[in-house]
């Protein structure tokens, strides 16, 4: 997904930074193939989870000073780990609040510091936007993967509230994808079938899904809401996860 999030973002125009925790290979391979397309980028690792502000606000400058200024934050990274309502532990829980909560908040608070030293907003006009990346299963809940699920609808509602807070600053929107990847052990056959399992006959792909993100990130008059890019799944009410109904 961060992939296709970041060479759709690069074909548009955008200087990429392609944040990584524990895969420097894979980041790097991604940043040569696009300087090799013409598209300026670059590979940051950052651990999300030991962040303090200064330490962001450091990055944020030094990403300012080598490709100048930081307008556009994508919160993609995610734990996506089975539990249920039942087995839920507590470092579970505080694993996936970290990643998929705590990480995007305090990302979103660093550059909301960064463009306020900007220029103020023209009016109608936002300086920056963060994209937050949530899923279709928080408007249509089943109780599988339990932490993950609170963990996503923490940061939807952080998505509404972050958007009335740092406007008119900062837009803060969401895309909700479908099935766009295999998930957790899903074999090949059954992705393929559970991708079906839409009132369009098929869920988005990663690309469909940056798709979205590059038009939310120049959509100026959107803000505080999220935009559903799944095929329609979340029309198909279940009891279960997808990649259950599958098998």
């Amino acid at each position: 997904m961060g992939r296709a999030i970041s060479q759709a973002l690069a074909q548009s125009g955008w200087a990429v930074v392609v944040h990584h925790r524990r895969s420097p290979q894979e980041a790097q391979t991604l940043v040569d193939s696009l300087q090799k397309q013409g598209h300026v980028a670059e590979a940051l690792a950052l651990d999300l989870d030991a962040l303090c502000p200064d330490a962001l606000d450091a990055q944020f400058r030094d990403i300012e000073a080598r490709l100048g200024p930081v307008r556009l934050l994508v919160n993609n990274a995610s734990r996506f780990e089975f539990d249920s309502a039942a087995s839920a532990h507590s470092q579970g829980l505080e694993a996936h609040m970290r990643s998929n909560l705590m990480g995007p908040v305090l990302c979103t608070q660093a550059l909301y510091r960064h463009c306020q030293r900007a220029s103020p907003p023209a009016q109608g006009h936002s300086v920056g936007v963060v994209v937050n990346l949530l899923d279709q299963k928080l408007a249509n809940p089943n109780p599988d993967f339990f932490s993950y699920t609170l963990s996503k609808a923490a940061l939807q509602e952080a998505t509404h509230l972050m958007a009335r807070a740092f406007a008119p600053t900062l837009r803060v929107v969401g895309v909700s994808p479908g099935i766009s990847l295999p998930s957790a052990d899903q074999t090949p056959s059954e992705f393929e079938r559970a991708h079906r399992l839409t009132p369009l006959g098929q869920s988005s792909t990663p690309e469909e899904v940056a798709d979205a993100v590059v038009w939310l990130a120049g959509a100026r008059a959107v803000t505080g809401t999220t935009l559903l890019v799944d095929g329609g799944q979340h029309l198909v009410p279940s009891d279960r996860d997808v990649m259950f109904l599958s098998r």
